[in-house]
């Protein structure tokens, strides 16, 4: 009797499990939809997906990426740097002592140094790393400005192990990037990409050597295109260039000049920033569009310096300004595109016919939603270059041609000889016989302060002053100043005076007055 109850009892709960189950699952399958989803039913957009859910092939399997890594991997270079103690003084030269404000309070500095001491400030010895990217066979490396901007010595070394001096060709903080070399032949390089076919969830490497570490690898996906993160507007002021590529490949201190190369080994872009609150990778990472890379690099080996064009506007984007300023201006509410607020007479937009409140939407036939993105197709070309734009004016579209200008306002190339000129003053490269008995590598020596110029001007130098660094860059020879100086509008030159202690710095506008 008490079998049969027992078994009864076993019977009876299976059953009721079995329904609680189906039960469960059906209600689970019924309303496991979201957004207007029918289970089981293939959404419209996923139509060209043949294969996924259809049953007929299967899906294609994971990227191997060794191929890439392999190929891309002897062409990006560890880059080494080191910056000299620096000695920094109050003191002044004799020439200069008689305008010492304080000499009539306390007689002559001899006495004041004597009294107070010498005052020197040092700046010990800094040693730092990066990446770089080898661009030609004959030792043309691309990196970031900010790896070299202070170097005195740079050494670059292969994945081979093999090491190489190298010597700065030119840079450009706007782009926060620099071109160095190294006298090598038959060098690896990688084969330049195209960033404007990059897209965003596309697979990605980021090579480089982290953290002082041999060459590294890490993937990742494209997250975001034409980032602005203004770090090159805190360095080079409105004259800054961004836009870059973001992806979630890990990058961290030492990436900085690396490749972003893409699952076919060619380089797409040039790693440069990280978003982190401790210094270390934390998700992001972002790289110049090697598009921007190829145009810099072009100019400042060709002409020595980076040409910038420009259409000639002040603008904001839509997306920015209040639905209230929209309806006041005009401007349509969902308007997507660059919302132009002024146009000088004298740029090559307004002679295109762009006016204010005008709204551009492409250039070169390519859509621009954001400063980033007209910024990033606008810097791809020089002085003279002509471009399309296409904007719309109380909602009809219009296509136009824009010869882009220099900042002068004018067609011409820029040379390096305008910035230097402007310093006012005749240069010579100091004789290395010269250089040995100062104890330094090299400089450009002041022969002759001219007048009106802007050392006349803006400082108390004397000729005889030795030019050892520009923006904190070495210079050895009057090209090497040429190229450094380039279009850049604020500059501080350091050096010293012969038979003179300490280092004396000056700082110079070579804006338009």
């Amino acid at each position: 009797m008490k079998f049969k109850q027992l078994a009864f009892t076993v019977f009876f709960s299976a059953i009721t499990t079995l329904v609680i189950v189906w039960g469960y699952s059906k209600y689970i399958k019924n309303s496991n939809s979201f957004g207007g989803q029918t289970a089981g039913v293939v959404p419209l957009n996923y139509a060209k997906q043949t294969g996924l859910f259809d049953g007929t092939s299967v899906p294609p399997g994971a990227v191997d990426f060794t191929v890439p890594a392999q190929a891309a991997t002897p062409a990006v270079v560890h880059i080494k740097t080191r910056t000299n103690a620096k000695q920094v003084s109050n003191s002044l030269p004799k020439t200069q002592r008689q305008q010492n404000p304080f000499s009539d309070l306390f007689g002559d500095d001899d006495m004041m140094e004597q009294f107070f001491g010498r005052r020197n400030n040092v700046i010990p010895e800094q040693r730092a790393s990066g990446s770089g990217v080898l661009i030609s066979e004959d030792g043309y490396i691309v990196t970031n400005n900010h790896v070299v901007a202070s170097a005195d010595e740079i050494t670059v070394t292969l994945s081979n192990k093999k090491t190489y001096k190298a010597k700065v060709i030119g840079t450009d903080p706007a782009y926060d990037l620099a071109v160095i070399k190294v006298e090598a032949a038959g060098l690896p390089y990688l084969i330049y990409g195209n960033s404007d076919d990059v897209k965003v969830g596309q697979w990605v490497l980021a090579i480089g050597y982290p953290l002082n570490l041999e060459a590294t690898v890490t993937a990742g996906i494209v997250s975001a295109k034409a980032r602005s993160l203004g770090l090159n507007r805190d360095k080079a002021g409105a004259a800054g260039v961004e836009s870059f590529i973001q992806t979630d490949a890990a990058v961290n201190m030492g990436n900085s000049g690396g490749a972003l190369v893409n699952t076919d080994g060619k380089i797409v872009g040039i790693n440069s920033a990280i978003a982190s609150p401790t210094g270390y990778y934390s998700g992001y990472s972002y790289a110049i569009p090697v598009n921007i890379v190829k145009k810099v690099v072009d100019d400042i080996i060709k002409f020595g310096t980076v040409q910038r064009a420009y259409i000639g506007i002040a603008y904001t984007s839509p997306s920015d300004l209040s639905e209230e300023i929209k309806k006041q201006q005009g401007i349509p509410i969902d308007a997507n595109g660059i919302y132009v607020t002024e146009v000088p007479k004298d740029g090559g937009g307004y002679a295109a016919g762009i006016r204010k409140g005008d709204i551009i939407t492409k250039i070169n036939g390519s859509i621009v939603s954001s400063g980033a993105e007209m910024q990033e197709q606008v810097s791809r070309y020089k002085p003279g270059d002509k471009i399309t734009i296409t904007y719309l004016r109380d909602n009809k579209e219009v296509t136009t041609n824009v010869t882009l200008k220099n900042k002068a306002g004018n067609y011409e190339v820029v040379k390096n000889e305008i910035a230097t000129d402007k310093l006012g003053a005749e240069l010579a490269t100091l004789d290395p016989k010269k250089a040995k008995e100062y104890g330094v590598t090299g400089g450009v020596i002041v022969k002759k302060i001219k007048a009106e110029g802007a050392i006349e001007k803006q400082s108390r130098m004397k000729d005889g002053f030795i030019i050892l660094k520009v923006n904190n860059k070495t210079v050895s020879s009057v090209e090497e100043l040429k190229s450094v100086v380039g279009m850049e509008k604020d500059i501080t030159v350091s050096g010293f005076y012969p038979g003179y202690d300490g280092l004396y710095e000056y700082p110079f506008s070579l804006g338009d007055e």
